[in-house]
C-alpha cells in the first residue's frame, strides 16, 4: 500500500512538474511575441487626450500595411524597428496639423504593463517589448494595445483564437488569454506581477 502511494505521489509531481513547465514556456511566449503599443499624451487636458487618439490612429495606420503580411516576431520587431523615423514624423505631423507645439519621442521599450482586460481577451502582468509612444511631457493617461499580432483595431470583431492561431501562439496560451484556463492564466499574471517588481526595481 505505501508502495503503491509513493508511486502517485511521483507520478503526481511528475505531472505537476510538466504542467508548470508549460506555464513558464507560454509566459515566455507572451514577452517573445508580443510587441504592445503604448502611446502617452501630454497631459489629461480635454485636448491632449483627444489628440492623442488621433496620433494613436496615425501610428497604427502606419504600420497596418507592412505588418499585416508578417507572422514571424522578430521580423514585426525589426520592421516597426526600422519605421521608427518614419513614425515619429508621422506623429509630430499630426500634432503640427492640430496645432500643437508638442512633439512625440517613438522608441521600443521594455515596460512593465499591469493585467489588461479587452473585449475578447486579456492580458496578464508583465514586461513586455512596447512600441513607445511619448508625446510632449508624457504627463497624460496612457492608452495601450498589441500592435503585433494585430489586435489593437477592430479587436472586439475579430475572432482572437484565429488571430492566435494563425500567429502560432500556443493553444493552452490562447485558451489562458481568452478565460479558458483561469489557474493558467491566474500563475501566468503572478508571474507578470514578479517580473514588474524586479524591472520597476532595477529602474
Amino acid at each position: 500500500m505505501f508502495r503503491h502511494l509513493k508511486r502517485i505521489f511521483a507520478l503526481t509531481c511528475v505531472v505537476s512538474l510538466v504542467w508548470l513547465g508549460g506555464v513558464l514556456a507560454d509566459s515566455a511566449r507572451l514577452r517573445e511575441d508580443i510587441l504592445r503599443l503604448h502611446v502617452v499624451a501630454a497631459s489629461d487636458s480635454q485636448q491632449d487626450q483627444a489628440v492623442k487618439l488621433q496620433v494613436r490612429d496615425a501610428i497604427l495606420g502606419s504600420l497596418q500595411d507592412g505588418l499585416e503580411k508578417l507572422t514571424d516576431p522578430q521580423e514585426a520587431y525589426d520592421y516597426v524597428s526600422s519605421m521608427l523615423p518614419r513614425l515619429q514624423e508621422t506623429a509630430d505631423q499630426v500634432l503640427q496639423e492640430a496645432g500643437f507645439s508638442d512633439r512625440t519621442t517613438v522608441s521600443l521599450e521594455e515596460e512593465s504593463f499591469p493585467i489588461r482586460e479587452y473585449d475578447t481577451f486579456t492580458l496578464p502582468s508583465g514586461v513586455y517589448h512596447s512600441l513607445r509612444v511619448t508625446i510632449g511631457e508624457g504627463a497624460g493617461h496612457n492608452w495601450w494595445c498589441v500592435v503585433f499580432p494585430q489586435l489593437c483595431v477592430g479587436a472586439a470583431c475579430q475572432d482572437f483564437t484565429e488571430t492566435a492561431n494563425m500567429h502560432d501562439l500556443p493553444n493552452s496560451l490562447t485558451k489562458a488569454l481568452t478565460g479558458d484556463y483561469e489557474i493558467r492564466f491566474w500563475i501566468l499574471d503572478k508571474l507578470g506581477e514578479l517580473e514588474n517588481f524586479f524591472h520597476d526595481s532595477s529602474e
